[in-house]
């Protein structure tokens, strides 16, 4: 399985959310803790996305494998 920008970019922004987050709590803002909180909420729901492209993406090579194989025993029957 691979990695795509959507996952790389989503897991990044869940961390610089959790910094934000806490960043927040440290100087006592509670919109810094919510604009954290939300950016690692985004971050995550990114990162599931380019997760399930990647599962979309090998079970589409998968598929497309076990058919070219399909074809070739086949091919080889008389």
């Amino acid at each position: 399985m691979g990695i795509n920008k959507d996952q790389v970019e989503g897991r990044a922004k869940e961390v610089a959310g959790k910094v934000q987050e806490v960043a927040g709590k440290t100087v006592g803002s509670l919109s810094e803790q919510a604009k954290g909180m939300a950016n690692q909420v985004a971050g995550k729901a990114q990162a599931k996305f380019g997760d399930a492209k990647e599962t979309v993406k090998d079970s589409y090579k998968d598929e497309k494998a076990r058919q070219e194989a399909q074809r070739k025993d086949a091919d080889r029957r008389p």
